[in-house]
């Protein structure tokens, strides 16, 4: 009798509790495999795509690869074309058009290229003691001490008068050489280490080393920073005054590497956003004849608000979609009136480490699937967009049918924080809209940590979204 009544326990249990095992308990071997070999190819774009402009060339190239071509108003598309627009080569996105055109709607995945960094001032390059240095704004919300100490490569744009642009990046190759900012010895450092964390390090002291010997043996002061200003003409034939019209960013050196014995987690700068980036842009290569529209937005500006004509508070991703409207003489109001959305973007995956800063019930964990977080914000919802009930049943139900290893989850306790992501920009155009992407530990920092399984489970969410009729 007792054997029975557990029996039925067990049974209730499975169809009514959620089930909370390991992801990696409720997958085949098979599947663990697969995200194994997809996230070979995630730690290639990873090294390859560490600024938005690497990425939109990346996007561009796999693009053109696989039958994208560039698009063209006025044009007539029927259903299978492939088409991407760049803008600015700082954003892009990618549309395969439906069987039904785009008159019940589009299917949007959209995330953000952009991570923080340290970005060069205007006016970067000075000398102090024989040494030379740049000068950096930081982008984006870091803790500044971890930028300290660490190898630091340059990439980046530097725009001449006469409308081409050089292409800079330093620090990458095996043989190049790489920069820093430098830190307090602790011999020295008693005072600083009685600061709080914001005070102990300012947005002015994240001066990047670049060199130390002095271009000759003349009597002239600043000799190192012509040194460095010499080495710079050769290379790239620019002069101190073409700082003012680049776009160089310093982002750490270091190459995506499996972590843990196990290789089961991927280390790396960058992750916010491009682990969902990257499965965002492979579902749009793989999606064959949807029956809707599907559109792929990969944005830029996320870190910082989203302002600018290269973030989701542009009209660029409005206006091509009023052009695909156009062009089937169809209201553009009625198109996002049916429209629906994932906004592909991370959510902080739960650390043991730090567990006073989560709430348990409510925390997505790593291995456990791709996240869908039903809105984000501060304290009582500030600053978000709430997917509707329905809608998330809606996704959950695409998901469950197509086997997708999925979760939920909030952005740590009510009061601890909080975040945003562009989906709330998204929701005014009146799209129904919700946030899906990876689980991150350690994120916003320079070496940044996911499961392989939840990037590739995020692939096979939005795939199988862009699929959903």
């Amino acid at each position: 009798m007792a054997n029975e009544e557990k029996s039925q326990a067990k049974l209730l249990k499975e169809k009514l509790m959620m089930n909370k095992e390991n992801g990696s308990k409720r997958v085949s071997a098979k599947e663990v495999a697969q995200a194994d070999d997809f996230c070979e190819e995630y730690k290639d774009f990873l090294n390859k795509a560490k600024t938005e402009r690497e990425a939109v060339a990346y996007a561009i190239q796999i693009a053109k690869e696989n039958g994208f071509t560039e698009y063209s108003v006025g044009t007539e598309y029927k259903a299978g074309d492939k088409v991407y627009v760049n803008n600015r080569n700082k954003a892009i996105m990618l549309a395969v058009i439906g069987k039904n055109g785009v008159k019940n709607g589009v299917h949007l995945g959209i995330a953000h290229i952009d991570s923080p960094r340290l970005d060069l001032k205007p006016n970067p390059l000075y000398e102090s003691n024989d040494m030379a240095l740049f000068k950096t704004h930081y982008y984006g919300g870091i803790k500044k001490y971890q930028w300290t100490a660490i190898p630091l490569s340059l990439h980046g744009v530097v725009a001449l008068k006469d409308g081409s642009t050089v292409t800079v990046n330093i620090g990458e190759d095996e043989g190049d050489p790489c920069f820093c900012v430098t830190d307090l010895l602790p011999h020295l450092a008693v005072e600083q280490m009685q600061k709080t964390m914001v005070k102990a390090f300012t947005g002015e002291d994240l001066n990047i080393l670049v060199a130390s010997r002095p271009f000759n043996n003349d009597p002239e002061s600043e000799q190192v920073k012509l040194n460095v200003l010499n080495i710079l003409n050769e290379k790239y034939g620019i002069t101190e005054t073409d700082f003012l019209s680049a776009d160089l960013e310093a982002v750490p050196a270091f190459k995506a590497k499996d972590l843990g014995f196990d290789r089961s987690m991927i280390g790396s700068y960058g992750h916010d956003d491009r682990v969902c980036a990257y499965p965002a842009l492979m579902a749009a290569i793989d999606v064959e004849l949807p029956e809707q529209t599907c559109i792929t937005v990969l944005t830029d500006k996320e870190e910082i608000g989203s302002d600018g004509n290269t973030g989701m508070k542009s009209l660029y991703m409005y206006d091509f979609i009023a052009d695909l409207a156009k062009a089937e003489g169809v209201e553009l109001r009625h198109v996002l009136a049916k429209g629906t959305c994932l906004s592909a973007d991370v959510n902080a995956a739960f650390d043991p480490t730090y567990a006073s800063a989560y709430e348990v019930n409510n925390s997505c964990y790593i291995n456990n699937g791709t996240v869908i977080t039903k809105y984000t914000g501060s304290g009582g919802k500030s600053g978000t967009s709430e997917a509707t009930a329905e809608y998330m049943a809606k996704v959950r139900a695409i998901f469950d049918d197509a086997g997708v290893l999925w979760q939920a989850g909030e952005l740590g306790k009510v009061d601890g924080g909080g975040g945003g992501t562009i989906a709330k920009f998204v929701a005014n155009l009146n799209v129904d809209v919700v946030d899906l992407g990876v689980p991150v530990l350690s994120m916003h920092a320079p070496f940044e940590v996911v499961s392989k399984l939840d990037v590739y489970m995020t692939y096979r969410g939005i795939l199988e979204f862009y699929k959903a009729k």
